[in-house]
């Protein structure tokens, strides 16, 4: 695998359709491994380039199609009417398809502007045959793409009536030669006359993802194939380096897991046992492997080339370990992991494993991570909190360390008036009960009529399943003045992000009576539904669409990973385990949106065996990691990378 990402050129599955004058589907044939490439010809014009196995072609491309509905899935559809065809592309990486859509779209739609070769001029032409592969897409690109798809609406809206009061009906042709087209509707001769079907000059947008020195060696790495950990506090954007890991890797041999179902949720892919598929994993190692040898379950594991793993600090040790030998077992393979690139990410220094059992492992105190995990990388620049003082407090904490500094400003917060515009602090709970508790008694003490939102499930009956998955529940009741917290990033420019919080000021009658929410960040925003997707065992895909809201009078510090809070009220003398209180203090966005009330030094814990873990990696949040002394044991896991 190569660590670049081209704009021209992907590779995916293909499939090409002969399409006949009446629409049907004549001919048909699926190719694998196939690369494509955007180029132009000796005359400028853009071709794509189809490199087979045995041959390459090339196709003009002039009038175009493109269906991009599932491009998050690594699937898209090219349509070149003027050639009867339709290409097919699948299980290409996400981020590498809508950057190759996008440039297609945009120089061709420059090109098409400003105008096309006639046929005749082609052939008295002496130029040899020639492909170039096409420039990168630059910002230039995308604003003449915006402008010119903006004044060929225009045109097609003037192209009105004759000069003898006529209407006539017209459609782009070769070297824009223009013919009347009748008995056609002039909405249809709108759309055909845009070949960039449904593009306007706000979808062509060029959005470029920025990593930091850390994640991209990070996705290097894994670009490299290599198996690693990658680690880091809290608010070092981990999360957003494993969508963009996702984005980059093949949708149909990429399963994207997690240790939680929030966790899943956060990076769209299901919980580490649901893909596993042997329950609980508490059987004895032959029950598990009978369970993960069932048809449907041995096929995915079959199929999955990268396994990623997210939140790995809550996954039990004897689990993990169990869960490599029934990768060996069912993939009939001694390599580690039975040969599946494992990409595992989280903080072991936040939430430990959930377990009644008092003896837990942490994963990486087994001997299938020592042989499994090649590598490890440390995110080291904080970026949900800008204060430096305030990081410096959170990284004392992380470590289990609470100097007189940290409890001087931790005390200090206790004062602080987090309240704005009606917005109440949330407070993080060490245990559910009482975030049920405090939500229904606050939403009861308020005047005015209850409103009620149903989720619409794709699967009624796995609504229990939907509601550990999904952050928001199957019922959602609201009334005006409630504290509610956004789920989901809507539109992060604006503030409408993952954790924002708001308060209820209405309900809007014209939108079917969606909840009206005033934010801390200012917007006032009609909240309607969302879906969210989850893909379950056996390969069936769950859907729910429901309001992304949720109380946020309380919320419990596990359901709050992942989040940053606009202002939080923590009382931590439940705290029961270790890490837990640094979770809690690092959803803060700021000291100032931040009151601790009661800080007691001794809720600040850090795991003893997994300090030493980091001290054997010569790894501490202001450091690099840096490689271990030499070992004499045949599978080293610490191999660190300097970064």
């Amino acid at each position: 695998m190569n660590g670049t990402m081209q704009n021209g050129t992907i590779t995916c599955t293909l499939s090409i359709e002969e399409v006949a004058t009446n629409g049907s589907i004549f001919k048909q044939s699926l190719h694998k491994n196939v690369t494509l490439t955007l180029g132009r010809d000796e005359f400028g014009e853009i071709q794509l380039r189809i490199d087979f196995p045995k041959k390459v072609s090339r196709l003009k491309m002039r009038e175009i199609m493109v269906h991009k509905k599932f491009i998050s899935s690594g699937k898209a559809t090219i349509k070149l009417p003027d050639q009867q065809l339709q290409l097919m592309l699948s299980n290409c990486p996400p981020d590498q398809l809508s950057l190759f859509v996008k440039t297609l779209q945009a120089k061709l739609e420059v090109l098409r502007h400003k105008g096309f070769l006639s046929q005749r001029k082609r052939m008295l032409s002496d130029l040899p045959r020639a492909f170039t592969e096409i420039s990168p897409l630059t910002l230039k690109d995308v604003q003449a793409a915006s402008k010119t798809a903006a004044s060929s609406v225009s045109a097609v809206a003037k192209a009105g009536t004759s000069a003898g009061g006529t209407k006539r009906k017209w459609i782009a042709g070769e070297g824009q030669e223009n013919r009347p087209l009748n008995g056609v509707s002039e909405n249809s001769v709108a759309k055909r006359q845009k070949p960039l079907q449904g593009v306007s000059p706000s979808k062509i947008v060029m959005r470029p993802v920025v990593l930091n020195r850390d994640q991209n060696a990070v996705l290097q790495a894994v670009m490299s194939g290599q198996s690693l950990f990658f680690t880091g506090s809290a608010g070092t954007g981990k999360s957003f380096l494993m969508k963009r890991i996702i984005g980059a890797l093949p949708p149909q041999h990429t399963f994207a897991t997690a240790s939680t179902g929030v966790a899943a949720c956060h990076i769209g892919g299901t919980t580490l046992h649901s893909f596993a598929g042997m329950g609980s994993g508490k059987s004895d190692l032959a029950q598990c492997i009978e369970l993960a040898s069932r048809r449907q379950v041995a096929q995915h594991w079959r199929k999955c080339h990268h396994l990623i793993i997210d939140e790995i600090s809550m996954v039990d040790g004897d689990f993990f370990q169990k869960l490599e030998a029934v990768a060996r077992a069912v993939r009939k393979s001694d390599q580690p992991f039975g040969g599946i690139q494992l990409i595992v990410c989280g903080d072991f220094l936040q939430l430990p494993p959930v377990s009644k059992n008092t003896h837990t492992r942490f994963c990486f105190q087994t001997a299938a991570w020592e042989k499994c995990i090649r590598v490890t990388l440390e995110l080291r620049e904080v970026k949900r909190q800008s204060d430096s003082h305030f990081v410096k407090v959170l990284q004392e904490i992380r470590l289990g360390k609470c100097p007189t500094f940290v409890r001087e400003t931790l005390a200090k917060t206790e004062k602080n008036v987090v309240e704005r515009d009606g917005v109440l602090a949330t407070q993080l709970c060490t245990h559910k009960e009482d975030v049920v508790k405090i939500n229904s008694s606050k939403l009861n003490l308020l005047a005015g009529a209850e409103k009620t939102f149903i989720a619409s499930d794709s699967e009624p009956a796995y609504a229990e399943n939907l509601d550990k998955l999904c952050p928001v529940s199957s019922v959602v009741s609201l009334k005006v003045g409630a504290q509610v917290l956004l789920c989901k990033n809507l539109e992060v420019s604006r503030g409408l992000v993952n954790g924002a919080r708001g308060i209820v000021t209405g309900f809007d009658s014209s939108n079917e009576g969606c909840p009206v929410v005033k934010f801390v960040c200012g917007v006032q925003e009609v909240i309607k539904p969302t879906r969210w997707s989850f893909k379950m065992f056996g390969g069936v895909v769950l859907t729910r669409k429901q309001v992304p809201l949720k109380l946020a009078w309380a919320i419990s510090i596990h359901k709050s990973q992942g989040m940053t809070l606009d202002c939080v009220e923590l009382k931590l003398d439940k705290v029961f385990e270790d890490g837990q209180a640094y979770v809690a203090l690092s959803r803060a966005k700021s000291l100032q949106g931040l009151r601790v009330v009661g800080f007691d030094p001794s809720c600040v814990r850090a795991s003893c065996d997994v300090l030493r873990f980091y001290r054997k990696l010569n790894m501490c949040p202001q450091l690099p990691i840096r490689p271990p002394p030499p070992t004499n044991h045949k599978h080293s896991g610490y191999s660190g990378v300097l970064l």
